[in-house]
């Protein structure tokens, strides 16, 4: 509601009446009480007509009230899990699960509210850098662990991506970690990056009992590699990665939801396992805006970031439905592909766009994490 009309003209009354009266002063002398007075009043009219106003316009900023939000409606088909590092971010969102990676724990790392964490991480490392950066990254998956109900995400470090001995060994120590904290391992999922050497090292750690997150997914042969092979227990294929290679080769500024190359990629997988009996669990990742979201109501999970979280619990949810898992999976790529080294890295090999996105994904990672070190070595060398 906005202010009447009588509002308006009773404010214009007032102001004229003051300078009909300023005018009369040099013809009729009056009283200074008189001309404050009215001043006063005119004022107090101002005031108040600005103030309700103000009222008005906050109401009308006031979010409508829907029936259904978006992600009400996407809550009631994928589990929700948080993409973020930020603990007080994921508190306030309240998700299923949550994930982390290098990249996030490199900013979260840097606000003033996880200093305590950095600096307990150093102080238990004896100077040790490798050391406190496992230790920051448990810290910060205990803290994340206290508010999920279900997993939480911890990766391993990226320049471990192609060594099959070193990345099990570091997955061993970060459980270690956890269970000296006493957070068991059924609460821990090991994130590792889907080179055929981590799908490897993921197949080890599976059968004893340390259980994997399969992250970098862009291309059909890593994710069935990943079920096939490594028996991961959850996969993380990325959705708006794969977006922004094809957006940039076709040279276009955006893709209609369903016809968004990182929907139907992660789709297509979906797919690929529910046809061929597969338990691993599709959890898209890296999503660029809502729409991408809304496509995949259906798939097992999806991990999204705080900011996207919100714009989806601010949508109406009339006329989104449920998109994936409707009746049998629909896969027309063929027959269940026999997979093995060869097949993998002459797949991955034809698939310019996996094959780019997930070595970019690994400098990427890599390069936060020396970031990181860095930050803690500068902290460690302050008295």
């Amino acid at each position: 509601m906005i202010p009447n009309i009588d509002s308006k003209v009773h404010l214009g009354i007032s102001v004229v009446s003051i300078f009909d009266t300023i005018k009369e002063i040099s013809m009729h002398p009056i009283t200074l009480i008189y001309l404050v007075a009215l001043l006063a009043r005119a004022f107090t009219l101002t005031t108040a007509s600005i103030q309700f106003s103000r009222r008005a316009m906050s109401a009308m900023k006031k979010p409508r009230l829907f029936a259904k939000t978006a992600l009400d409606v996407l809550s009631e088909h994928t589990v929700i899990v948080a993409d973020t590092g930020d603990v007080g971010a994921i508190a306030a969102q309240k998700p299923q699960d949550a994930t982390t990676n290098p990249s996030l724990i490199f900013k979260a790392a840097q606000l003033p509210q996880y200093s305590q964490l950095v600096d307990d991480a150093l102080s238990s490392s004896e100077g040790d850098i490798g050391l406190a950066m496992d230790k920051l990254a448990v810290k910060f998956g205990i803290e994340i662990s206290k508010i999920v109900p279900g997993n939480v995400s911890t990766e391993v470090d990226a320049r471990l991506s192609f060594s099959t001995e070193k990345t099990v060994a570091k997955a061993r120590d970060l459980i270690a970690m956890y269970a000296e904290e006493g957070v068991g391992k059924d609460r821990i999922l090991i994130k590792i990056a889907a080179t055929w050497e981590g799908i490897k090292a993921a197949e080890i750690l599976e059968k004893e009992g340390i259980r994997c997150n399969l992250t970098l997914i862009f291309g059909l042969c890593q994710a069935v590699a990943c079920a096939s092979i490594g028996k991961v227990t959850l996969i993380s294929p990325f959705v708006g990665r794969i977006m922004d290679f094809y957006k940039a080769k076709q040279g276009v500024d955006k893709f209609a939801p369903a016809e968004d190359p990182g929907v139907i990629s992660v789709t297509n997988i979906y797919n690929y396992y529910k046809k061929f009996g597969h338990k691993t669990i599709v959890m898209g990742a890296s999503f660029r805006n809502s729409g991408e979201i809304m496509e995949l109501c259906g798939c097992d999970r999806l991990t999204i970031s705080p900011g996207l979280l919100d714009e989806l619990r601010s949508m109406d949810g009339a006329g989104y439905e449920k998109k994936l898992g409707l009746g049998a999976p629909i896969y027309d790529g063929g027959d269940e592909i026999a997979m093995d080294e060869e097949t993998f890295r002459w797949m991955l090999n034809e698939d310019e766009m996996a094959t780019e996105k997930l070595a970019a994904g690994i400098r990427g990672f890599a390069a936060d994490i020396v970031k990181l070190e860095k930050i803690l070595t500068e902290k460690k060398a302050k008295p």
